[in-house]
């Protein structure tokens, strides 16, 4: 067995001693166990998740469906972009969810924009799904439809080629489609992209670079 197990483990004693596992000599990607934990990926707010790393191709049709729990007002969901300036993006920008997408002949933003300040960024689950179909975009955010006009009706597809960064992307990669540089501090889950028929659920434990992200609990909710 190569892998880490996703599990939490206490009380662990060799000899009759118990280890102190308040102070190890070295620790890596060891989180503290939850007394209540949910289903998800935990993000801590300090990194990012990096899947698909030969790059995902959005092309003319995506539609992206996740549900998050956050109380931060800002955060990157989910980013892929391309080295020109095709893109899509996903974010949370002062407690609003914005879906950008950029063809090729400029950036084009559908925006969720709730009643209260803070109704997105309450620590409940929220179900987001953000559909590109060629040059029309929307937002659906818990049964919320948000759509957009799209001046550049002749340009319908994002050739894209990089990886999809979830929940924040490192200093030194170019996002053409997110404004926010914040990670996301939260719980996310239900990571779904569909073209076509085909879904893809994706899984975070499986991701090429985890950073500051623990694929396999959430802490209970916040109270």
């Amino acid at each position: 067995v190569t892998h880490s197990i996703p599990a939490c483990i206490g009380s662990m004693t060799i000899n009759s001693k118990q280890l102190d596992n308040e102070s190890p000599v070295s620790i890596f990607a060891v989180n503290k166990c939850y007394v209540t934990v949910q289903d998800g990926t935990f993000f801590d707010g300090s990194g990012f998740a990096a899947l698909v790393k030969e790059g995902y191709k959005v092309r003319s049709d995506v539609n992206i469906t996740l549900e998050f729990r956050t109380t931060a007002a800002h955060g990157v969901l989910l980013g892929v972009s391309s080295a020109k300036v095709d893109a899509i993006g996903l974010e949370i920008v002062n407690g609003k969810i914005l879906f950008h997408v950029n063809n090729g002949a400029g950036r084009i933003t559908a925006t969720y924009e709730p009643r209260g300040t803070n109704s997105l960024c309450d620590g409940k689950w929220h179900k987001l799904q953000a559909n590109k179909s060629k040059h029309r975009i929307s937002l659906i955010i818990d049964g919320n439809l948000v759509q957009t006009d799209n001046p550049y009706i002749q340009s319908t597809s994002a050739d894209t080629n990089n990886p999809i960064y979830v929940g924040g992307y490192p200093a030194d990669v170019k996002q053409n489609c997110l404004m926010s540089k914040s990670s996301f501090h939260g719980c996310l889950r239900n990571l779904i992209l569909t073209k076509g028929q085909q879904a893809e659920l994706f899984d975070f434990s499986r991701a090429f670079d985890l950073r500051g992200v623990f694929p396999h609990s959430c802490p209970g909710a916040e109270h």
